[in-house]
């Protein structure tokens, strides 16, 4: 069948191949990161920051047959009528009549029966299902059978396009560019609340949305914004994240209330070695897993090493996506990348802490793109000491 010029903002061969190797005949997208990847940055400004709605909630749906695109389908809000006006959605069928999680289910169950796929194996996204949805989905299609989507969409997303790495280094530099005015402008006597906001405001000054700041001061190893103040020789870290155009940056740098000591300087070279041992492996072809192997034979030569965590994990729209490196770590996932090569345009996190027992929080968070023969750092500037005028 001949394809009309859909404007398809994604490989859709390749989420084709993807569903057909987990044996998929289509595809409900009910996450918002998902679904404003397959629909080319997409979200409904109206419920960016929440989902209640009166008794239920919004659930935007996107149905996706594997191979065939022209029969994509988005099922969104009534409201949403005033987007379709705008040519916001390239999929053929728009439905925006919804007001909750049932009578969205309820379209999409006779969009599938209208296709002939009501006997279909069909992906979820079941961390992103209300159970009544799902409840409704399966009476409405009980010759149908579900099975969990996760996977295929995130491989989907792993390997960025050229315009994609574009958008990841420009977040990138726009969060430590923040995070180095913040530091220039902080001053003795300020709070970590008061850092935090000032962190905010420079974010969104670039035009970034502001997601999170995890933020430490002094020796203390609490991350939340609190009234602690800052004090001449105390350090001060900045691990935070921003999104533009969709994407998500996430990177920490270190700063000090003044000049730093000796040993101050030692640490954090410490840490950054660490993050360039981790770099060293990382090109194309190169096998997940190496990146955890010479990082941890580094820490493991230092009396520090106790005192020392280290986390790699892809990046993209979210925070921790493909490549899924390591079963370890603060977020807990199978590794299930850590035995497959790396791929070229692939976008990887990489970040050491050191919680030190008298010093304090000192980590250093980096973002590199896969490259053929290497990686590239985005958003590498400031990691050293950055002073704090006192």
């Amino acid at each position: 069948m001949m394809i009309p010029d859909l404007r398809i903002p994604f490989d859709h061969k390749h989420l084709d191949r993807l569903l057909r190797d987990a044996g998929m005949d289509a595809v409900l997208v009910t996450s918002k990161h998902n679904i404003q990847y397959l629909l080319g940055g997409y979200r409904y400004f109206f419920f960016e920051n929440f989902d209640a709605l009166g008794v239920s909630r919004y659930l935007p749906v996107l149905l996706y047959v594997a191979g065939r695109p022209e029969a994509t389908s988005y099922f969104g809000n009534d409201q949403e009528a005033a987007e379709v006006e705008n040519g916001r959605f390239w999929c053929p069928t728009t439905e925006t009549r919804f007001w909750g999680s049932l009578d969205v289910i309820d379209g999409v169950v006779g969009r599938l029966c209208q296709l002939g796929l009501e006997g279909a194996r069909i992906g979820l996204e079941k961390s992103f299902l209300p159970a009544d949805s799902m409840d409704r989905l399966r009476a409405g299609l009980p010759a149908a059978s579900f099975a969990e989507a996760q996977l295929p969409l995130e491989r989907l997303r792993a390997v960025k396009t050229k315009a994609e790495l574009a958008a990841m280094r420009e977040v990138s530099e726009h969060v430590t560019g923040a995070m180095l005015e913040t530091f220039a402008a902080a001053r003795v006597g300020m709070t970590k609340r008061d850092i935090f906001d000032l962190l905010s405001e420079r974010e969104a000054a670039r035009g970034l949305r502001f997601d999170f700041c995890q933020i430490t001061l002094g020796a203390s190893l609490n991350r939340a914004p609190n009234d602690d103040v800052l004090k001449a020789g105390d350090i001060v870290s900045l691990d935070s994240g921003g999104s533009l155009g969709g994407f998500f940056g996430d990177l920490c740098r270190m700063g000090v209330a003044g000049e730093p000591d000796r040993e101050l300087v030692d640490l954090l070279a410490f840490v950054d070695d660490i993050q360039h041992v981790a770099r060293e492996p990382i090109r194309a072809g190169a096998i997940g897993r190496t990146i955890y192997e010479v990082a941890d034979e580094r820490i493991r030569a230092s009396p520090l090493a106790p005192h020392v965590s280290f986390v790699a994990h892809g990046m993209g729209i979210i925070g921790h996506e493909a490549p899924r490196l390591s079963a370890r770590g603060p977020v807990a996932y199978p590794a299930y990348d850590a035995d497959l090569p790396l791929q070229e345009n692939m976008v990887i996190s990489i970040e050491t802490t050191l919680m030190h027992p008298v010093r304090g929080f000192i980590k250093l968070e980096d973002t590199v793109a896969v490259t053929a023969g290497g990686c590239e750092g985005y958003g590498d500037e400031g990691r050293g000491w950055n002073v704090i005028p006192v």
